[in-house]
């Protein structure tokens, strides 16, 4: 089904590298079948990429912005006239439905066009604060910084950070998930067919090592991050320890509280598409439904929705054969200890595709707020049911989880919608929706243990993490009025 794709290779100065270094196999989950390998890269490479970004950031941070965007409305039209192939590539790296793949591509498209608008948000501020005297704030690059991006999103994730980085003028390094770096060296190749300077965006392979010399290069001067959790804590701790910004996206236990008078087939259908679109790989999936009162009608609309869900049709796979286990070991947990599997996606295999990882769509109910699969990140798709006396008792039930990056409330009540959106501990709300993401200029971030550090990672938010303020006091007239602020 899948074909091989060339040795993935670090992208530096404008010019892939030669492979000298050990190499891992990058693996496509639909099939389990090796479809190129990818190497790890150490201190060396690291050095030599930011060296060559070090060498072009003078030139690019001293281009004006509206000058240094064009490269992004160019890039815009490539990443359209692209959009089939790389979509593909998409589907076949990470796993995901190609309407799926289609969508993060579409992603990525609208993220650069909100770039090609940084100019019209950065004019900076004048005012006369004394007469004869002038303060100025402008917006000014950091220098050398890094992306680190996590497999779900091979394509859309690196473009929450490129394109309003490099617009802002600085020069960038993106060390992309070893399970899915094939998209990130087409990234690489489309950028320099915009007309990127060599230099301004480079690529770095690599595992655990390659994001510790990150942290840890004094050459860097910010560090981006998307992934667990756990890591994430790791990163931005060994980040900042070495004076470095740092802003790392943890996990998710999102939360979809169903009231009573929720319309019955809007909630069915979007819980269903939350917890299993993407497979339940994204940090935005419905994992855990509080139920209010009496909601089993709407619970059994779900179950109908989960069954219209076909792993290896509109279902994709998941990232790997041990991701497969993890997953499949939270329900099998959860059933032992008294929860109800109302649909059973363990043991899914794809005709044709029968080395492929893929784990149906699963409905929990009976799940208890104590249990591991109500506590912890499960990455698949699984819903899993709580119930709840009252809507103080779900919003409880919420706020009592370490993370806090979505959380939606299903009713016809403006009243109960209100309440959960001041009450509720995250950093992004929805009503009567599933995957409440924010679109442009509004920004992506969560709360708690979902993130760590300021500002957010997309929209007019990431213009303040990835610049520096530069204050200017000027005064040209010696005859203008004194007194003390002049």
């Amino acid at each position: 089904m899948t074909s091989a794709f060339k040795d993935v290779k670090n992208f530096i100065s404008g010019k892939f590298s030669k492979n000298g270094h050990e190499t891992i196999p990058v693996i496509c989950p639909l099939n389990g079948e090796k479809i190129s390998s990818v190497p790890l890269s150490g201190k060396r490479d690291l050095d030599e990429a930011v060296d060559s970004a070090s060498k072009a950031y003078g030139s690019w941070s001293n281009i004006p912005v509206k000058e240094r965007v064009q490269v992004f409305y160019r890039y815009k039209t490539i990443l359209e006239k692209n959009l089939k192939e790389l979509a593909e590539l998409t589907h076949i790296e990470n796993g995901k439905t190609m309407e799926e793949a289609t969508a993060e591509i579409e992603k990525s498209i609208e993220l650069t066009e909100f770039a090609c608008s940084i100019p019209q948000l950065i004019p900076g501020e004048v005012l006369e604060v004394s007469a004869g005297v002038e303060c100025r704030i402008e917006h000014k690059p950091l220098g050398v910084v890094a992306s680190i991006a996590p497999f779900n999103f091979p394509h859309m994730v690196p473009h929450w950070t490129i394109p309003n980085a490099i617009a802002l003028g600085n020069c960038m390094i993106l060390k992309p998930s070893e399970q899915v770096p094939i998209s990130s060296n087409r990234i690489a190749e489309m950028l320099k067919e915009a007309g990127l300077p060599d230099g301004v965006f480079n690529v770095v392979n690599g595992d655990r090592k390659i994001v510790e010399e990150i942290c840890d290069h004094p050459g860097i001067r910010a560090v981006s991050f998307v992934g667990s959790t756990k890591i994430a804590k790791i990163v931005y701790i060994r980040a900042t320890s070495n004076l470095k910004r740092c802003l790392a996206l943890g996990g998710a236990k999102n939360h979809l509280i169903v009231l009573p008078d929720a319309h019955p087939e809007m909630t069915a259908s979007n819980v269903a598409a939350s917890m299993s679109g993407c497979a339940g790989q994204r940090c935005m999936a419905a994992s855990a439904m509080v139920g209010v009162g009496n909601v089993d009608d709407i619970i059994n609309k779900i179950c109908e929705e989960a069954g219209k869900i076909i792993p290896g049709k509109n279902l994709g796979s998941v990232i790997s054969k041990a991701a497969k286990e993890r997953i499949e070991g939270y329900i099998t947990d959860a059933e032992k200890q008294g929860a109800k599997v109302l649909i059973d996606g363990r043991n899914a295999v794809v005709k044709g595709m029968e080395n492929g990882f893929y784990v149906g769509p699963t409905v929990i109910d009976f799940v208890k707020p104590d249990m591991a699969i109500a506590k912890e990140e499960v990455f698949g798709p699984v819903i899993s049911i709580i119930r709840a006396n009252d809507l103080d008792e779900a919003i409880q039930i919420e706020n009592s989880s370490e993370y806090g990056n979505a959380a939606s409330v299903f009713t016809q009540s403006g009243g109960a919608a209100r309440y959960v959106m001041e009450k509720a501990s995250a950093g992004m709300i929805g009503v009567n929706i599933g995957v409440p993401v924010p679109r442009e200029p509004f920004s992506f971030g969560g709360w708690n243990e979902s993130k760590f550090g300021v500002c957010d990672i997309t929209g007019k938010s990431s213009i303040e993490f990835w610049t520096q303020q530069k204050k200017t006091t000027t005064k040209w007239n010696p005859e203008a009025r004194k007194n003390w602020m002049s």
